[in-house]
């Protein structure tokens, strides 16, 4: 049997929403099973598993009902939205989870946490929001909210306006403790849905929901450094990752160095829209952790995890095939204590509302991601 580890598993809203599918109920319900399945071999092999997964589609879906609504109910705010996503996502991959596991008769307990997520006041994403979601409007439409509630609204590739909000990076998991708590108790735990809910510490130090989104694969990057992860996996649309992606000199990747990945993201062969977030969200938690992170797609997750497929960032000076080194507990603590020292450092005296004016802006473009809200 293979050594037990702790493995944190990431992967997009679009596994309950598939390509070409409406996003039913029904279908979300049938596709958590197929997830349920591809994270069995895992289980069996009892290792620590958290489970971290995106909501485009999902809060997508839920801000086009509070706009069809608008005029019967009360609106809810993009906070609320995201816990609402959360925490339905949740609910379909825990049934699914505790399903799998009553047939293969595995004594592990699912355990779900609607997870808040703190974020700086003044990071730079909340100056100038990009992060498309919800439903298109017509310009008319688009400029009453604009006047009236002061969105940020783009056009969007000639399709219609549509609301942007802030991505702001996150800093700190409210949850963490709990989270290990379970883990440590044994069980599979789903935190940090869609990247978490986006809260800030206000001048009283009581946290507050804003209108962001925060990216999943960031979360999962600190929700691992958090629980000592001694693998990060984030899971895509592709095999493994590739340079000149869709050129004829395409090349696939089977291993990289942090420096080699930084370096590969410099030279622009990883679109923000894309591999961008996933590989420098990697990068990070090997710094911060020195364990490796892997980048495959769901049907090849556990041939990946034994070492036979995949793309694996790894630390510098790592030498071939070698496989992850557990880091003192005591070494980690104080990483994790200089990062903190280091970021209080930083953080400036007085914070402004993250709440920006409502401004128009136009996309020329975008890259395409693995899921879009």
């Amino acid at each position: 049997m293979p050594r037990r580890r702790r493995i944190v598993v990431a992967f997009g809203g679009n596994a309950l929403i598939r390509k070409g599918q409406e996003g039913t109920q029904w279908e979300q319900v049938e596709n958590a099973g197929e997830t349920a399945r591809m994270l069995l071999p895992l289980a069996r092999d009892g290792h620590d598993l958290v489970l971290v997964h995106g909501n485009g589609p999902q809060v997508g879906n839920i801000l086009i009902q509070v706009e069809e609504a608008v005029n019967k109910v009360p609106p809810l705010s993009l906070d609320v939205c995201v816990a609402a996503s959360e925490g339905s996502i949740a609910y379909m991959l825990e049934l699914a989870l505790v399903n799998a596991f009553r047939r293969e008769r595995l004594r592990r307990q699912v355990v779900a946490l609607i997870t808040e997520v703190i974020v700086d006041q003044d990071d730079p994403g909340f100056r100038r929001p990009t992060k498309p979601i919800g439903p298109f409007y017509t310009r008319f439409r688009a400029d009453d909210l604009i006047h009236k509630q002061g969105w940020n609204m783009v056009e969007d590739a000639g399709r219609g306006w549509r609301k942007v909000v802030p991505s702001p990076r996150p800093l700190e998991v409210v949850q963490l403790p709990i989270l290990r708590q379970a883990i440590e108790a044994g069980h599979l735990v789903i935190a940090g849905g869609g990247g978490g809910i986006p809260v800030y510490r206000g001048e009283d130090g009581a946290l507050k929901g804003v209108e962001a989104v925060i990216d999943k694969d960031y979360t999962a990057s600190l929700i691992a450094t958090g629980v000592d992860a001694d693998l990060l996996v984030i899971l895509t649309g592709v095999d493994q990752v590739s340079l000149n992606f869709g050129a004829a000199d395409e090349t696939r990747v089977r291993r990289m160095t942090v420096s080699e990945a930084r370096a590969r993201l410099d030279e622009g062969q990883f679109p923000e829209g894309s591999m961008g977030p996933k590989v420098r969200a990697g990068v990070e938690f090997v710094e911060r952790s020195g364990h490796e992170v892997l980048i495959t797609s769901a049907a090849r997750l556990a041939q990946a995890v034994l070492g036979r497929a995949g793309t694996r960032i790894v630390p510098d000076g790592r030498a071939r095939g070698r496989g992850p080194v557990r880091a003192r507990g005591r070494e980690r603590a104080a990483v994790r204590g200089r990062a903190r020292t280091a970021r209080r450092a930083a953080a400036p005296a007085e914070r402004a509302d993250p709440g920006p004016a409502g401004r128009t802006l136009q996309l020329g473009g975008r890259a395409e991601g693995d899921e879009e809200p």
